[in-house]
């Protein structure tokens, strides 16, 4: 075929403006996508790339909109709603970044999958079942049949993000729209969905449209990369020019935000004081049994099994593995918050059994052993003010403090992890919602270490965080272990996070060590396949561990 013949390119877009009111989100983006191309659309939160996403199906709430989105040569901002209808989940199909939220949680997922295949391809509701059950089976989900009937909170969360990959395909989409599709995910499971979308799209021959901020997984998916920031592209190619040659300073910037050790780092005493012991930890959750057994005894489901363990002073140690491996569940056992079995000592004590979680000496113990969550918005109270959120610790473990006192203990603690009255006006007045994902991260950490532990828990406190944020948070906690001596609890399934702050590192599968020692000895050379497998999974981390040291 000549370049005359060439055909069109299947979506084009041409100064894609995007305002909400009297602000402009989007600006001036360009663009075009070939039929069967995979381009990647990458950028910080708050840099447009959902909206402009979004946009293109006219789901952007009351935003106005400029420019032209061409879809086979018709304007999708132009034509009626009513054809509208029929390209949302028929030309174009969605994958959402949460599926819990995406997924009705009152229909099993086979009904929802089935749901689509009536309204898009008029199938009988017999027809439109049995295809579901094929769909769910072509995503890989185990027992499809079976798995048709559950609900979404009954399946993982790799499950339920292949539930709405099937629902996006029930249409055969030409084009499909993937917002942040694996951000939730541990690392294999991130593998095996773009692995799977891999081969989905060569199958139907679909474009997808990939909105993400990983760039890994650019580098392992993308034909081509869009980047954004603040509203507008700011430069495009092909996926080996831009990673190995980038122009812009913000592409230089994604990129060089990997998290690296701090080359300065003191080493922790050899000599320091054991804070966390544990040997032959074990955790188990009752079951129900099937029959007429489950009307007199409950069955038992063993979480973490034989977990031996020690933290020191000023170390961090870093426990991965893929989700249901027991990483969670071996660290809340270490905050006192799940009854097991074995032996199990934080700063030299034993926490109280569940009966007596509320006693004197369980509080004390608390005070010394502080968490920071994944998700710093779920996790802050919408309803309490920065002062409130920050000093509440204060007021059951520090009572005796006046209300100034504590103020000022709150703006002292809220310093330390860089937020202040002149940065941030009306500081302490102000709620979650209004400050940045790592803003928020900021007031956790600051929660956290007012009541002055010695122990941090860490439950992935970067996953929900762009890169560049990511590194700010990790060199936040590095300067204040140095400062404090605090000894990290440190669970993740990133690896590149585990290499830039751990010292030692423990591997779980299926609830037991299967893995344990110093950072660099198990990253640069594992014994178990298993964790080969992790570290391939993350990209080359062996290769990189090697680098940075």
């Amino acid at each position: 075929m000549s370049q005359s013949e060439k055909p069109g390119p299947l979506l084009a877009v041409h100064e894609l403006g995007v305002r909400f009111g009297a602000k402009q989100v989007v600006q001036g983006v360009s663009f075009e996508m070939a039929a069967g191309e995979k381009l990647a659309l990458v950028g910080e939160s708050g840099s447009g790339k959902s909206v402009t996403a979004l946009s293109l199906l006219r789901l952007a709430g009351e935003a106005q909109l400029s420019g032209q989105a061409l879809l086979d040569g018709r304007d999708l901002l132009r034509i009626s709603e009513r054809e509208m209808r029929a390209v949302r989940g028929g030309d174009i199909a969605m994958i959402f970044q949460e599926p819990m939220t995406a997924l009705n949680p009152l229909m099993p997922v086979g009904e929802q999958v089935a749901e689509v295949l009536q309204l898009k391809q008029a199938l009988s509701k017999a027809q439109a079942q049995k295809q579901a059950v094929e769909l769910l089976a072509t995503t890989g989900i185990p027992e499809p049949e079976r798995r048709a009937q559950s609900y979404a909170f009954q399946l993982s969360g790799g499950q339920r993000q292949r539930a709405m990959i099937a629902m996006a395909l029930a249409s055969r989409p030409r084009l499909l729209l993937a917002d942040e599709p694996t951000t939730a995910l541990d690392v294999s499971l991130r593998g095996q969905i773009l692995d799977l979308l891999a081969d989905l799209q060569r199958q139907t021959g679909m474009a997808v449209l990939m909105i993400t901020h990983d760039l890994h997984l650019v580098r392992r998916f993308a034909d081509r990369v869009a980047v954004m920031e603040k509203g507008r592209l700011v430069e495009q190619g092909a996926v080996a020019q831009v990673m190995q040659n980038p122009q812009h300073p913000y592409t230089r910037k994604l990129l060089g935000s990997t998290p690296v050790r701090n080359v300065n780092e003191a080493e922790p005493a050899p000599d320091a004081a054991e804070l966390v012991r544990a040997r032959s930890l074990r955790v188990s959750y009752p079951t129900p049994l099937p029959g007429i057994r489950g009307w007199f005894r409950k069955g038992e489901f063993v979480a973490v099994q034989g977990a031996d363990l020690g933290l020191k002073a000023g170390r961090t140690l870093g426990v991965i593995g893929e989700s249901g491996s027991g990483k969670s569940t071996l660290a809340q056992a270490v905050l006192g918050l799940l009854p097991h079995g074995g032996e199990l000592q934080v700063t030299g004590q034993r926490w109280q059994p569940p009966a007596m979680r509320n006693s004197a000496a369980n509080l004390a113990l608390r005070r010394r052993i502080q968490v920071v969550f994944q998700d710093p918005f779920s996790s802050l109270s919408p309803r309490l003010t920065v002062e409130e959120i920050v000093g509440e610790g204060l007021q059951i473990h520090a009572p005796q403090l006046s209300p100034q006192q504590r103020r000022e203990r709150v703006l002292q603690m809220l310093g330390e992890v860089g937020m202040d009255e002149a940065q941030f006006p009306g500081l302490l007045q102000r709620y979650p919602h209004e400050f940045s994902g790592g803003q928020r991260q900021r007031l956790a950490i600051s929660r956290a270490l007012i009541m002055e532990p010695e122990i941090l828990v860490l439950d992935e406190p970067t996953s929900a965080l762009d890169v560049t944020i990511q590194q700010q948070v990790l060199a936040l906690l590095q300067r204040l272990q140095q400062q404090r001596g605090l000894a990290y609890l440190l669970i993740t399934h990133d690896v590149d996070v585990i290499r830039a702050m751990a010292h030692e590192v423990l591997v779980m599968k299926d609830g037991r060590i299967v893995e344990q020692g110093g950072v660099h000895g198990v990253l640069s050379a594992p014994r178990e396949a298993y964790t080969r497998k992790l570290v391939e999974a993350a990209g080359g981390a062996t290769a990189a561990m090697s680098q940075g040291n």
